[in-house]
């Protein structure tokens, strides 16, 4: 939407307020990359006092993200991070469904080959769910 929809914007941090012409309230949307941005790091700060050391944020390829990629002991492990603002949507967990397991499987094939991840490394995918600020963690969420 820009200034050609007739709509104003007011802005606060990383939420913004959006009035347009005939609507009676205004309408708040919150930046979701920013907050998916926030939750992540704070996983990661999580994950380091739990032990984990924090290889890469946010790596990408052509088919997929992975969000985490750390060191844990002897494995190397690929943390998805999902936050929930409420539960209206379900659990977050719930969202990394057998195609989003598909996309960070090859994502994390990719890194392995990428940075020449020795053969017989043992590997696991967790998955890190955030709802109202606190984090579990789902070790071996899921496998290949």
């Amino acid at each position: 939407m820009g200034a050609a929809d007739g709509c104003m914007r007011s802005s606060a941090g990383q939420e913004y307020s959006l009035k347009c012409p005939g609507r009676e309230r205004w309408i708040r949307h919150v930046n979701k990359r920013e907050i998916g941005s926030r939750s992540e790091r704070s996983v990661g700060e999580y994950l380091t006092r739990q032990g984990y050391e924090i290889l890469q944020y946010n790596f990408r390829c052509r088919s997929s993200e992975i969000d985490i990629v750390a060191r844990e002991g002897r494995y190397l492990v690929f943390v998805e991070v999902k936050w929930r603002s409420s539960g209206r949507n379900g659990a977050p967990e719930d969202s990394v469904d057998a195609r989003k397991q598909k996309r960070i499987l090859r994502a994390a094939l990719y890194y392995m080959v990428r940075f020449r991840v020795p053969e017989g490394t043992p590997v696991r995918f967790d998955v890190a769910a955030v709802e109202h600020g606190k984090v579990h963690l789902i070790r071996s969420a899921f496998t290949f």
